[in-house]
């Protein structure tokens, strides 16, 4: 048997970590298993379609490096793979169920939907349809007609019950008495989720489904469902618990970034991001290490192994393993993975470009995230203002310290890392202060800014002329900043 497993989002933008989550179990276990993972577009709800919607979880998904072998963009067998361009099979599908009586037309208004609720509450039943139209006769059909009533089409669920083998939970039985005939098909026509995706399962052969916890409930009236139309074996599932942050509560806007795209746009790597959802709802291997590659999550998965109680989101925690994760990138990689953060900042700069090559080496241990790196070296690719905690460097009163430095720099005849530190060093030890008091309004006027990659490779990268042209600039700012004090 080839392991067949899905995706199946709905288009309304960038996936949430907890979808993530899902999307990368099932993508571990096909590749564990060299199956088909396909990608299956849930968009007949046209209330949670937006604009660019699919376009957002494509990226996502390719980011994250869980490409898929069947769906958009890609085809296959079971074309199409957008629910809302598969109407028609739906429809012949809800037709079969009524013709074969497995399913039948409810002509009950809202009113009197409303009303089979309302007797519920007041005998404190939990609300369900009370099968008025499950045994119709044609007259009585002819009779709703007649009055211009419009019908949707419901699943009658049969008498006993359903036992399936969770992935994750184990032997589960749903009694059917506890169930209750659910709609499939819209007066207009439209298949509701429970006939789409149980249609889709068993028409693209799928073998396995790990989804939310959040679903769980749903799975007797898909597996009832899938044997109505004659489905030979219906998928095992397992059900993942959800995510939630640290107060315990679902995770949502209120504890940060939650969509991927924030995430990527933050600066995160995706592996990163694999691993630490990873092991947020699933015991890797011996539990004796936390950190995976994606290679080694796909080999170690097994859905028996992941947990039954939710887990808490740790951002920090994160954001620590991303710090790690950056830091074990080879330089050209991380020259490589900077390129877009820099460009979205205005710095226009190829992987390849040496000033770039020749200070990540000096930032590489201080990131956290990719999008921090353009405010510390865009004084290497524009000219900059320095910022306020700078310009509190350039005063009249650091005038004298910063012609020394200048006329010191100036004399240094290789412009190397070490020429100059020795050099400056040598002056800032003589010049009566602390280093670092002598050494700031330096880093001032060369970086702009008072927190920068070493300063000393930062000259050498700068270049000889851009260095000494920035302490002259800062010298007459200061200096241009005592006449106006002498004037006033």
């Amino acid at each position: 048997m080839t392991v067949r497993t899905r995706f199946e989002p709905s288009p309304s933008g960038s996936i949430h970590v907890g979808t993530a989550l899902v999307a990368s179990f099932n993508w571990y276990l096909a590749r564990k298993h060299g199956g088909r993972f396909v990608l299956r577009v849930a968009d007949t709800d046209a209330s949670r379609v937006v604009p660019e919607g699919l376009r957002s979880v494509v990226e996502d998904l390719r980011w994250l490096g869980l490409t898929w072998d069947e769906g958009p963009e890609v085809g296959g067998p079971h074309e199409p793979y957008f629910q809302s361009q598969r109407g028609d099979l739906y429809r012949a599908a809800a037709a079969r169920l009524v013709e074969q009586g497995q399913a039948y037309r409810c002509y009950c208004t809202p009113e009197e939907l409303e009303a089979m609720r309302e007797r519920a509450r007041a005998a404190k039943r939990p609300p369900r349809y009370e099968g008025r139209c499950r045994d119709l006769g044609e007259a009585e059909r002819a009779a709703f007609e007649a009055e211009g009533r419009s019908s949707v089409i419901r699943f009658r669920v049969p008498e006993g019950s359903t036992t399936v083998e969770d992935l994750v939970r184990g032997e589960v039985t749903f009694a059917h008495a506890e169930l209750q005939d659910f709609v499939i098909l819209r007066a207009d026509g439209s298949a509701l989720y429970q006939l789409a995706v149980s249609y889709d399962d068993m028409e693209m052969e799928i073998t396995h489904v790990i989804r939310g916890e959040d679903i769980f409930a749903s799975t007797p009236n898909q597996v009832l469902l899938m044997r109505a139309m004659g489905a030979e074996r219906t998928p095992s599932y397992g059900h993942v618990p959800l995510i939630v942050g640290p107060d315990r509560r679902p995770l949502g806007k209120r504890h940060g970034d939650t969509a991927i795209a924030e995430f990527r746009d933050h600066g995160f790597l995706p592996e990163v991001i694999l691993n630490y959802l990873a092991t947020l709802n699933w015991s890797v291997g011996d539990g004796s290490r936390e950190k995976f590659s994606v290679e080694e999550l796909i080999q170690a998965f097994d859905p028996s192994g992941v947990t039954r109680n939710p887990s808490a989101f740790d951002y920090a925690k994160l954001e620590a393993w991303n710090g790690d994760g950056i830091r074990a990138l080879a330089a050209e990689d991380l020259c490589e993975r900077l390129v877009p953060y820099l460009a979205a900042e205005g710095i226009d700069v190829t992987p390849f470009d040496p000033r770039l090559r020749a200070i990540v080496p000096h930032i590489h241990e201080r990131m956290r995230r990719l999008n921090e790196a353009a405010e510390q070296i865009r004084f290497l690719f524009q000219e900059v203002e320095p910022d306020e905690k700078a310009l509190g460097q350039l005063t009249p009163e650091t005038v004298p310290l910063l012609r020394d430095a200048t006329v010191v720099a100036e004399a240094v005849d290789r412009w190397v890392t070490e020429a100059l530190t020795g050099a400056l060093m040598t002056w800032a030890d003589g010049s009566g202060i602390s280093r670092k008091k002598a050494l700031q309004p330096i880093r001032a006027a060369i970086t702009g800014r008072l927190v920068s990659p070493p300063l000393f490779e930062s000259m050498e990268v700068l270049g000889r002329e851009r260095s000494l042209a920035r302490l002259h600039g800062a010298v007459e700012r200061a200096s241009a900043g005592a006449k106006d004090i002498a004037e006033g």
